[in-house]
């Protein structure tokens, strides 16, 4: 794990966009297409302002988030929402989206059906990830009913939370999955939050699932 710190979010907001942009050209220059999941929430959104105006080839580019609430995907708390308006704009629009959201489909059903897609395009160039200060990322949260087979080595690429502190269910990349990316980012902002991950170091994947994750991930904190 590589820790950086910024004096203040705005430098992380552009250099984060900046190395982001980095390796998925860095990628597409040795192959056809690259996947990349990103979390939802309100950190990542500044990220994806300044990263849908790069100019990249986008349309060799699959976008998914790293997880989704069980909501429609234009509802205010839907990922999709924010990606589509903050991500898919501008030069990004050209990307190509895979909501994880199907309205006909339970979640588990839906997670078996958009399992077989995300299979198809990883490994994940770039993950950019979140952190709670429970030390949940993606909708891995500590304490929930078959996280354990959610960090498992073999766990389909989706699974399905439902975490007791959450109003609906969730649908969530694996851990193994997220793990796999080849540039992997975590942005968190605050002390409360760095306090957090380094708690999360001497404890569990179990206890803190954002420790499932860390193995070569580039952390990136700004107070």
């Amino acid at each position: 794990m590589e820790f950086k710190d910024y004096a203040d979010r705005e430098l992380l907001v552009l250099a984060v966009a900046d190395r982001i942009a980095s390796d998925l050209r860095q990628h597409l220059d040795h192959n056809e297409r690259a996947a990349i999941a990103l979390a939802g929430g309100t950190t990542p959104g500044p990220i994806f302002d300044d990263l849908c105006a790069v100019d990249l080839d986008w349309d060799r580019v699959n976008v998914m988030a790293t997880d989704e609430r069980w909501v429609p995907t234009d509802h205010d708390r839907s990922n999709a929402k924010l990606i589509r308006e903050r991500l898919l704009v501008e030069m990004a629009s050209k990307a190509k989206f895979e909501p994880f959201y199907r309205e006909s489909l339970e979640p588990e059903a839906a997670a078996k059906a958009v399992s077989v897609v995300v299979d198809a395009t990883c490994p994940l160039a770039v993950v950019l990830l979140g952190m709670g200060e429970d030390m949940h990322t993606a909708s891995l949260f500590p304490g929930t009913d078959g996280l354990q087979d959610a960090l498992s080595a073999d766990a389909p690429a989706l699974v399905v939370q439902r975490p007791q502190s959450q109003p609906e269910p969730r649908i969530s990349l694996s851990a193994q999955l997220l793990n796999g990316a080849i540039n992997k980012h975590l942005v968190i902002f605050g002390e409360s939050k760095r306090i957090a991950l380094e708690r999360a170091l001497g404890l569990s994947a179990a206890e803190a699932p954002i420790k499932a994750v860390l193995t070569e991930a580039t952390v990136h904190w700004a107070p």
